[in-house]
């Protein structure tokens, strides 16, 4: 750690000596550690705990505070307010800004459906949670009130469900979480990023929940995948069910979802409508990805796409040309746009402050801990009341078996303070008691209220007894947990909006080859550049034109659809598809394979290979005289990556590399020595890089120097040099043999065998 220096604060005037402040502008050193826990860690903590995360009961604070605010305001019935109001309100217990508040509001309405139960119902303009440009009106323009569902997120708030706690600034009590008669953490979907951790639930049907619910109630291992079908989007769209996966989700919390679009044909108008979208993508960027389809020629299918999402919900409209299927263009759209999109689910919750990955197995036993809880605190909160109230009656019980004599004690008491007192004396009650009969009306000493205050005593009697059982009961207290559950399905279950699509039903999209297969002639000079000419503009053509220096190094006809394999210096492999190669004429000096395939900076091309359906084998020559055969669909890969790394051994420098031919043999060269090698004495190896097999013995700073395939004219007596063994020295190469192709190296006429 560098050390600072200390400067000394500059001296002030006397007049300035009351405000001197010690060691002002003193530069103290402090340890990285301590700053990342005195100032980093709080901000940390608390965007975790008080912000990004959801809680038990499915709520973030954000949420929370709002909720709670129009509650206590009254929008859980009557007509709505204007959302500035409940803005205004909610800064009350969040401080945050009326802009935050506002956008946290407009996702929970019906009118931007994100929500598959929204807590409120709105009337105005919301924007859409499914379009990314469709902005939602400000605060003063729109209307809210709480929906009905919402009610049961209050449901006995007031009856110390759950803890109150002060807000900001202490002038009022919130609450620290909703006592929710029904898991909501699951019901809506809820996606939140903090410091390190984020948090990603997806929705699930609330009558599934429930029912889950209850059946864990009644066994905790029970199997949740028969009553928790799969997760259910608001926007609806099909999901491909994946047994695995979504086990997985229920058990861990992670995992995703594919979920397809669904599309309606008219015919009449030739046009596929998309009326449902995966949850994870927008409708702008479905149409973004379409257009550059288009200009890309990969999607000719289509003639126009518009957004055409109005009052009676989303349309996407696609126009397609004459004679194309829309369900295989459907098939197409969902490999290569969004309209078929994963939904990551990472169930990150606060359980008790802390956070945790549950799977939905773990989140519905920790709501039925925290809603027993509840749930006990509400009988304890009944149970004391109507203990007081027994106290109560059981004071005036007394009092009305003499009423003569409490009149009397009254109407001698000449201090009204004394009055209490004198009852408790008179009929040994204590002063709850006495002050609750004092303040009987006159009008209710009469024999009918009497009776019916003697009868309530019994009545409550009873039910304090009930309650108390209850209290001690955990059976009782998951009775009435599954009886409002029940109560909870009855009243706001719906069906199913998203839709499963099952393995046997799929339908896997096999994109065409378009790709002409034509036949061309391709040339690769030394340097690198490549052409392709179809055979009337070669048969057309003169002289090749070629760069000074260059030659052709590869001439052959070939199809369309075959594939280029660049080997270079280091190492590496380039995939080309010769379709995607312009055709062109001899007279030019054709495409520049290095810059066309992106090489690295300063790699160059060696050798190519030429391939249709990577059958057969590839030789590669190396200067310490080995040789590996590697077969060529090594090479081949499902996805279509443009660079192989390793493409061979990096060992010795690569001389020459060929193709297997059948019936083919190859000439080695190391000085003035030669040897025909046959292939067929080499076994494959699948391993690329593989150093291959001693072919040819060197002797010492002697190295492989060439290689070319052996011809007819190449020696006059090949079976002098033709290899039994290997690995082999080779033969001397005598004058007599010399063919046409070959010369003898005087340099090496005194080397003797």
């Amino acid at each position: 750690m560098a050390k600072r220096e200390k400067k000394a604060p500059e001296r002030r005037s006397s007049s300035q000596s009351d405000a001197w402040i010690k060691d002002a502008g003193v530069v103290v050193e402090q340890p990285i550690v301590d700053t990342l826990q005195v100032n980093y860690m709080p901000y940390a903590m608390s965007v975790i705990i008080s912000r990004a995360l959801p809680e038990i009961d499915g709520f973030k604070p954000s949420h929370r505070k709002l909720l709670y605010t129009m509650y206590k305001m009254g929008l859980l019935s009557g007509g709505r307010t204007k959302s500035a109001n409940v803005v205004g309100q909610t800064m009350r217990l969040n401080p945050h800004g009326d802009a935050a508040i506002y956008e946290t509001m407009v996702r929970l309405t019906r009118g931007n459906e994100a929500l598959l139960h929204p807590y409120v119902d709105s009337k105005g303009n919301f924007g859409k949670a499914y379009s990314r440009d469709m902005a939602y009106a400000a605060s003063r323009y729109t209307e809210v009130k709480l929906e009905k569902i919402a009610s049961e997120l209050f449901r006995d708030i007031d009856k110390d469900t759950v803890d109150m706690v002060p807000n900001y600034d202490n002038t009022m009590t919130e609450p620290s979480l909703f006592p929710t008669t029904f898991p909501a953490v699951l019901v809506n979907s809820n996606v939140g990023i903090a410091v390190s951790m984020a948090s990603s639930i997806c929705s699930f049907n609330l009558a599934e929940v429930c029912e889950t619910t209850i059946a864990l109630i009644q066994n905790p291992k029970a199997d949740i995948t028969e009553t928790l079908k799969g997760p259910d989007f608001p926007g609806g769209g099909s999901i491909l069910y994946d047994a695995d996966e979504l086990s997985k989700i229920y058990e861990t919390g992670r995992g995703s979802v594919r979920v397809r679009a669904r599309y309606r044909y008219d015919a009449s108008a030739g046009c596929i409508e998309v009326t449902q979208i995966p949850p994870s993508t927008t409708t702008e960027a479905i149409i973004d990805r379409m257009i550059d389809l288009v200009k890309a020629g990969k999607l000719k299918e289509v003639s126009d796409v518009r957004d055409e999402t109005d009052l009676s919900g989303l349309k996407l409209a696609i126009e397609i040309k004459r004679s194309v299927d829309p369900d295989k263009l459907m098939q197409k759209l969902y490999k290569l746009t969004p309209v078929e999109d994963p939904y990551a689910c990472h169930f990150n919750v606060l359980i008790d402050g802390m956070p945790q990955v549950l799977g939905a197995r773990g989140i519905l036993l920790e709501w039925i801990r925290f809603r027993q809880k509840c749930v006990r605190r509400r009988v304890n909160f009944e149970l004391a009341r109507q203990r007081d109230k027994l106290h109560l009656l059981e004071g005036l019980s007394k009092i009305l078996l003499d009423i003569d004599k409490a009149i009397k004690i009254v109407r001698e008491t000449e201090n009204e303070a004394d009055v209490v007192p004198n009852l408790m004396i008179g009929f040994g009650i204590d002063e709850v008691q006495a002050e609750y009969v004092a303040e009987i009306k006159l009008r209710h000493l009469n024999r009918e209220y009497i009776l019916s205050r003697l009868e309530e005593i019994q009545g409550l009697k009873t039910s304090i007894a009930d309650l108390e059982e209850t209290a001690a009961s955990d059976r009782k207290i998951n009775r009435v947990i599954v009886s409002e559950l029940r109560e909870v399905i009855k009243k706001y279950s719906q069906p199913r909006k998203s839709l499963f699509i099952y393995p046997s039903d799929l339908v896997e999209y096999e994109e065409e080859d378009e790709t002409p297969d034509i036949t061309v002639n391709l040339f690769v000079t030394v340097e690198g550049y490549v052409k392709k000419i179809t055979p009337q503009s070669l048969r057309m053509s003169g002289a090749q034109k070629l760069k000074e220096g260059d030659e052709i190094q590869l001439h052959a006809e070939v199809s369309n659809k075959s594939d280029l394999l660049l080997f270079t210096d280091r190492c590496q492999v380039y995939k080309y598809k010769l379709s995607d190669l312009p055709e062109t004429k001899a007279s030019v000096l054709g495409d520049y394979l290095p810059t066309r395939c992106g090489f690295d900076e300063g790699e160059r091309y060696l050798f190519c290979v030429v391939t249709s359906d990577y059958s057969g084998d590839i030789l590669f020559f190396f200067e310490n005289g080995k040789v590996a055969r590697v077969p060529l669909a090594s090479y081949e890969t499902k996805t279509n990556r443009r660079k192989l790394q390793k493409a061979y051994s990096d060992k010795s420098p690569l001389v020459a590399l060929y193709p297997v031919q059948d019936g083919k043999e190859y000439v080695l060269a190391s000085s003035n020595r030669r040897m025909i090698l046959n292939p067929g004495m080499i076994s494959v190896k699948t391993t690329r890089d593989t150093q291959g097999v001693a072919v040819m013995t060197l002797k010492k700073n002697a190295k492989l120097e060439s290689v070319e395939v052996l011809t007819e004219s190449t020696f006059k007596n090949p079976h002098r040099y033709r290899a039994k063994t290997i690995p082999v020295a080779g033969s001397l190469l005598r004058q007599e043999d010399v063919g046409e192709q070959l010369s003898l190296d005087g340099s090496g006429s005194e080397e003797t065998t």
